[in-house]
């Protein structure tokens, strides 16, 4: 029952990090925070043992992160500052697949297998983030990699989104090759998520800051039963920063936010994306800042795919929340899954099945959206400032300032 397995995955990772710290791998004690609350910023509602999506008993999550070069971009060279993020719904070795259900809140993007998914209501496999120009090889190493799996299934249309990482990355050499893909998908674990400029999200901008993955979890509470509702992000939106709200504070104003700059002078950036650091302007006719962001839900309370697709739709609001419109070249697309229903999902017979009751379906809401907005913040604190293609930088959100901010 959902209540048992949260009980026992409760009762997992609240020893987890008191383990890691005897064996030196986790530090509680370090002055350098690494995500949102240790900086003061106030959040809603309970989260799992580990704040992030692998508190839902099964998901398993992977990154491949690859960085090498500097200077000037030269396509197929470098600077390469991009990589590939996996999520395991039941984990690597399982094939049984979940019921889903996606949203696109402005399809400035890509999410592939979603007509499938609507049709059908069932997601098959792992699912993948990376960036604009990769989606087709992460595509096609999760059709090899299921295969060699032996999932029951004569064809696969897996499900890979993105964002877009060219400002900072040769996004148009597509560095991201299908062993890249495997090691993500065979280095995927139940454990921690690592956060900011890692995997899928090595070279995003979010909120005129380093963006890039971002995790967060909620329990809630339904008829005495417990469910988790986790979220993990690839944040590339508001690129400039112009509006951005922490808590309850508009922080635009208060904190040095879009002061991205080209630091070599002597480089003329293929794409003008800022000024240079000087503070001499480029190109007024810059590409579009917008951005975009992928959000995936995953929880393990049984709710069926009409209810996922409605499920799907709150991280909208989250979005709302940090002051985000979602601009007309933003692609903001949005997937969700349940981990209910295990062993009850077969497309050859009658399955009897539990539905979570409609009505009760706010707390999950509710929880989809105080995890997204964390999971957002997140992503911004844990990545650090990037110097990426044609000598682009891009600073992380300030940790003293906004501490400062929430000490008031």
């Amino acid at each position: 029952m959902p209540r048992q397995s949260t009980k026992r995955q409760l009762c997992f990772y609240a020893s987890l990090p008191v383990f890691l710290w005897i064996l030196g791998l986790a530090n509680p004690l370090s002055a350098e925070p690494d995500r949102a609350r240790a900086l003061g910023i106030p959040f809603a509602g309970k989260t799992g043992p580990l704040n992030g999506i692998t508190d839902v008993l099964g998901v398993e999550v992977g990154h491949k992160t690859l960085i090498s070069g500097e200077g000037p971009l030269v396509r197929g060279v470098g600077p390469i500052r991009t990589g590939v993020t996996v999520i395991h719904p039941r984990g690597k070795v399982s094939t049984e697949g979940v019921y889903g259900g996606w949203f696109t809140l402005n399809a400035s993007g890509e999410m592939t297998g979603t007509t499938w998914l609507e049709e059908r209501g069932l997601i098959d496999g792992p699912i993948g983030i990376t960036n604009t120009h990769s989606v087709g090889i992460v595509r096609d190493a999760f059709v090899g990699w299921m295969v060699d799996q032996k999932w029951p299934a004569l064809w696969h249309a897996p499900i890979v989104a993105e964002t877009y990482d060219g400002a900072l990355n040769d996004i148009n050499g597509q560095h991201v090759k299908r062993p890249h893909v495997y090691s993500a998908l065979e280095q995927a674990t139940a454990g921690p998520v690592t956060e900011g400029a890692v995997g899928g999200g090595t070279g995003m901008v979010c909120n005129g800051f380093k963006g890039g993955i971002g995790t967060a979890s909620r329990i809630v509470s339904v008829a005495d039963q417990s469910y988790v509702v986790g979220v993990l992000v690839q944040c590339n939106y508001n690129w400039g920063g112009k509006s951005l709200r922490l808590g309850d504070q508009w922080v635009s104003e208060k904190l040095p936010v879009g002061e991205h700059c080209y630091t070599d002078p002597s480089i003329a950036p293929q794409n003008p994306w800022f000024p240079y650091c000087s503070g001499a302007e480029l190109d007024k006719d810059s590409p579009t800042r917008d951005g975009s962001i992928i959000v995936v839900v995953a929880t393990d309370a049984p709710i069926l795919p009409h209810q996922l697709n409605r499920l799907a739709k709150r991280p909208a609001l989250a979005l709302g929340r940090l002051g985000a419109i979602s601009n007309p070249g933003s692609g903001d697309i949005f997937l969700a899954f349940s981990t209910g229903n295990a062993g009850a999902i077969n497309e050859d017979q009658f399955n009897k099945v539990e539905q979570f009751p409609n009505n009760a379906l706010d707390t999950l809401f509710r929880g989809t959206v105080q995890a997204t907005e964390e999971a957002i913040v997140n992503a911004m604190v844990a990545a650090d400032t990037v110097t990426g293609a044609d000598g682009l930088r891009v600073h992380r959100l300030p940790h003293d300032e906004v501490r400062e901010l929430f000490s008031q």
